[in-house]
């Protein structure tokens, strides 16, 4: 009766989601999909987006499942690899399931093999060997091609494919190689040879070393990682683990493996950071450290997630959705199975959905589908449209007046036709310029014609409509009227930065202020300075198309304190906190000029930047210092270049975002 209740509550919901698989070729294999709600339910299969093309080899069972009998491994169009969805259909729409991506089983071949060592009695002996696998390959060890019998205070092979032996001893020589196993495989390495050397009777004192040290890593979440950290040191090192940012180890999910490595089982994402592997002599502090940053790689999971609507015709509705993942989740909407596509009525920003002006033909299942490398999730809502005839004529006659620098009046008159069945307006707005604006909406009673809208921003254009709503149905928009704010004075100062080319003079430069805190024009700059030693200040006013200014004939080794402020056509904005910077000595040795920098972003979140010595500078270029920021925040660096350097790639930076460089 449960489950009764579920369907009675939901139109159309999936009991089973196909799974990611990794299959052999030539193997069958069933993705799972069954969808519950009113009858008939019909289901059909895309792969990559595209309709599966269904034959003896590849059909859907009569519980919706797919099924393929034999797959396919070949490259090109007759691979059976890639992603699959199951759309299910009733009558009150579509939805589609999360993605399954199939995989064919591989292995490749050895990326790293065991290379032979020479080791003193009672140190510490390593053989690498890595291999890539789907699934996942188990490593293990043979010498002199028999099973290493692993002794556990002594002996650890690592589930990475690395062997440590520790306190070798003579009976240890041999040859050793490593066995990689899948279901379907079986490989072998080359065999390297562990010679070991007489001890010599003295043992010296001898500082710790990390020969093998943990390696930057990332993880899908619930996998296994190991942090390898070998040591070696007379007397014998002891390793302890702590992380960077001084936060506890998780001990349940958390063991060390042999000497000194450390295992976290089925990591999550609060395990990410920087770990740090610590070998000290015991009694001393003699100790050395190795670090590594562990990334945690996490599925899309929803924070917010869209409900279902009743609105009426010509009404608005809105559906929210918000999700969270490593990488960050890509947000799309779907319209019974099929992706949504931003037109005049229908917007998609932030993660919202809004669909203005609702028409009949809006009445449907919508999905909100979050993905990253990890996987994908879906979230569904209904929407029911309710229709009515005898609506009320649009509002008419809107005008807006200007009222100060973030407010506009809006008046309009009641609708000429049906205005007495009118309960509510609502007034919608958004910025003119630019693609994507969001909408704003705010409802009012229907015993009012005018309404002050008082968050805008300054000196900017905004367009205006008004909705009238009865109880079942909304009129259709008003016109549309389009009006600016007013300016106002500048919410910033410019970020200043201050250089020297020679021990009298000081460039000063500065980026433009962000729009939202310019607020309208920047017509002038006014420079202030003032020796650090001495109170008379000196003021400049520069153009608001400046961004620079040399200051000079003035004292070398010296202090100078200098500040800014920026003025629209309205009026001066706050200046600058005072920024101090030291003239050089006057000495024989020229400082070079500062390089002009050419910028070339090569991806989305690389930008590489490039400089030339100019040839008539004279001054010896000892090295570069290269500084980076994003618009309006903090500064990074120095990097450090040698003076032959004349490009550097800055990756790992935000998509789509305005940076600034700076090279000294």
């Amino acid at each position: 009766s449960s489950l009764l209740g579920v369907w009675c509550f939901s139109e159309l919901f999936f009991v089973k989601e196909p799974q990611d698989v990794t299959v052999s070729r030539k193997d069958p294999v069933v993705l799972d999909c069954q969808a519950r709600g009113e009858a008939p339910i019909t289901i059909t299969w895309l792969k990559n987006g595209g309709k599966v093309s269904e034959n003896e080899r590849i059909y859907t069972l009569s519980n919706g499942s797919l099924y393929i009998s034999e797959v396919e491994g070949k490259k090109g169009e007759l691979s059976d690899e890639g992603f699959y969805q199951c759309l299910a259909l009733n009558k009150y729409g579509a939805i589609l399931s999360q993605k399954s991506h199939l995989t064919l089983a591989t292995i490749s071949a050895f990326e790293v093999q065991p290379l032979s060592t020479e080791v003193q009695e009672g140190g510490v002996a390593r053989f690498a060997c890595k291999i890539t696998a789907n699934p996942p390959a188990t490593v293990t060890w043979e010498v002199n091609r028999t099973t290493l019998p692993l002794v556990m205070d002594r002996i650890t092979a690592l589930p990475t494919g690395v062997l440590q032996i520790y306190g070798v001893e003579q009976k240890d020589a041999g040859n050793y190689r490593c066995v990689a196993t899948t279901a379907a495989n079986r490989r072998k390495s080359t065999e390297a040879v562990l010679s070991v050397i007489p001890a010599s009777d003295l043992k010296p004192f001898h500082k710790p070393s990390i020969i093998a040290g943990p390696q930057n890593i990332t993880a899908s979440l619930h996998q296994t990682v190991i942090l390898e950290c070998v040591a070696t040191g007379n007397p014998k090192p002891i390793i302890s683990w702590s992380r960077l940012d001084h936060k506890s180890i998780d001990v349940f999910n958390t063991r060390v493996l042999g000497n000194g490595n450390l295992m976290i089982s089925d990591v999550k994402v609060q395990h990410a950071g920087v770990y740090v592997c610590r070998a000290t002599i015991p009694g001393t502090r003699n100790f050395t450290v190795a670090m590594a940053t562990l990334t945690v790689l996490a599925p899309p999971s929803f924070v917010e997630w869209p409900e279902s609507l009743t609105r009426p015709r010509a009404g608005t509705a809105r559906f929210a959705c918000q999700a969270e993942g490593n990488p960050a989740p890509k947000i799309s909407w779907l319209k019974n199975g099929r992706r949504i596509h931003s037109n005049g009525r229908i917007k998609m920003y932030n993660s919202k959905l809004v669909i203005n002006q609702i028409i009949p033909e809006d009445d449907a299942i919508y999905q909100c589908m979050a993905e990253n490398s990890q996987g994908s999730i879906l979230s569904r809502a209904r929407l029911t449209v309710v229709m009515s005839e005898d609506r009320p004529s649009a509002p008419y006659n809107v005008h807006a007046e200007t009222m100060s620098s973030s407010a506009i009046l809006l008046a309009w008159e009641r609708p000429l036709y049906n205005s007495d069945k009118v309960i509510a307006y609502s007034v919608h707005y958004m910025k003119a310029e630019g693609l994507n604006n969001e909408e704003y909406q705010v409802v009012i009673g229907n015993d009012t014609t005018h309404y002050i809208i008082d968050d805008l921003e300054p000196a900017s254009n905004y367009t205006f409509y008004i909705v009238a709503y009865m109880p079942l149905g909304a009129s259709q928009m008003s016109d549309h009227v389009t009006q600016h704010t007013l300016e106002d004075v500048p919410l910033r100062a410019p970020e200043i930065s201050l250089t020297s080319r020679s021990p009298t003079d000081i460039l000063i430069s500065w980026l433009p202020i962000p729009a939202k805190y310019r607020r309208g024009q920047v017509v002038l700059y006014r420079l202030s300075f003032r020796l650090s030693t001495e109170t008379k200040v000196q003021v400049l006013e520069l153009p608001g198309s400046s961004d620079e200014y040399l200051l000079e004939g003035l004292r070398p080794d010296s202090v100078y304190l200098v500040r800014i402020t920026a003025a629209t056509r309205i009026g001066w904005g706050e200046a600058s906190l005072w920024t101090s910077h030291r003239t050089p000595k006057a000495t024989s040795v020229k400082a070079p000029k500062s390089p002009e920098l050419r910028l070339e972003p090569m991806n989305c979140t690389t930008i590489t930047v490039q400089w030339q010595q100019d040839s008539e500078d004279t001054a010896a270029v000892q090295g570069y210092k290269l500084y980076y920021k994003e618009e309006g925040q903090q500064e990074n660096g120095p990097i450090l270049l040698d003076a032959s350097d004349l490009e550097y790639t800055v990756s790992g930076l935000g998509e789509c975002t305005k940076y600034f460089s700076t090279l000294l």
